[in-house]
């Protein structure tokens, strides 16, 4: 497969994307033999957890594609001269993807969620999309899975082979699951005759199962979306997004004067 270009924010390399192009890339893996592998979808704060966490840094730099989930991604991107490049939201990516997928007859399973959200969310999802094929749901507990969790996974996986795997857990969480498990079983797709995708959509499993509101399309696109899901849960939200969008500001700016440099190391 053609390699997509990356832009260099901070040291974490976001695929040149728009929506379509994440799209057709995405089913152009799904369909190819024994390919495995994950999507980070990256905006500010997977960015600036990256500069405390050398690891997810990597595992950003590793996926197979890491996409320009904030506006602020797309502006670095048109800045570096990638005119077309466009945000490629986690929550609008899964819908198209679903709703191609319910034609093409490509299966999927919902990882992640507080309890009962997976399974809200494919009784919304096969309810909107006729012909949807959801094969398995699983609320994964807190805590990281236990090795035999884990191998009760990958046995469930080898006998339902899922084209696509989403993940709703928190970043970091979700970024080192993927990374890691499929690192731990790098043969997982050896004889399926097609791929697999993971996917960690973070927020996308509460809006879609109805848990969380979103915000208007408007105000995804403004680059203030961080504000209005502020005012949903201001205790939680609030302190994290003004440490990252300070914290970010203040390195992107030494980025592109160019008194830093960063490496997209993997």
């Amino acid at each position: 497969m053609e390699k997509i270009k990356r832009v260099n924010v901070l040291g974490v390399g976001i695929s040149v994307l728009n929506l379509n192009l994440a799209e057709e890339k995405l089913f152009e893996a799904a369909d190819l033999s024994g390919f495995q592998g994950f999507v980070t979808i990256t905006g500010v704060h997977g960015v600036v957890e990256s500069q405390k966490d050398e690891e997810l840094k990597k595992i950003h730099n590793r996926s197979y594609l890491s996409t320009p989930d904030g506006m602020p991604m797309v502006w670095l991107g048109k800045w570096n001269g990638h005119k077309d490049m466009d945000r490629v939201y986690g929550p609008e990516l899964m819908l198209n993807v679903l709703s191609s997928s319910s034609k093409s007859g490509h299966n999927h399973y919902f990882f992640g969620g507080a309890d009962g959200v997976a399974d809200d969310l494919k009784e919304k999802l096969t309810e909107r999309f006729k012909n949807l094929s959801v094969i398995g749901t699983k609320c994964p507990p807190f805590r990281a899975l236990t090795n035999e969790e884990e191998q009760d996974l990958h046995n469930e996986l080898q006998e339902k082979r899922p084209h696509f795997f989403w993940v709703g857990l928190s970043t970091p969480k979700q970024e080192a699951f993927m990374h890691d498990f499929l690192e731990k079983y790098p043969d997982l797709t050896k004889n399926w005759g097609h791929g697999l995708i993971m996917l960690g959509v973070g927020a996308a499993f509460d809006f879609h199962s109805g848990r969380v509101k979103q915000a208007p399309y408007w105000i995804q696109r403004s680059g203030f979306e961080w504000l209005y899901r502020t005012s949903m849960d201001p205790v939680r939200l609030f302190p994290r997004y003004l440490r990252s969008n300070f914290s970010f500001l203040f390195h992107i700016i030494f980025q592109l004067i160019n008194l830093k440099t960063y490496d997209l190391e993997k």
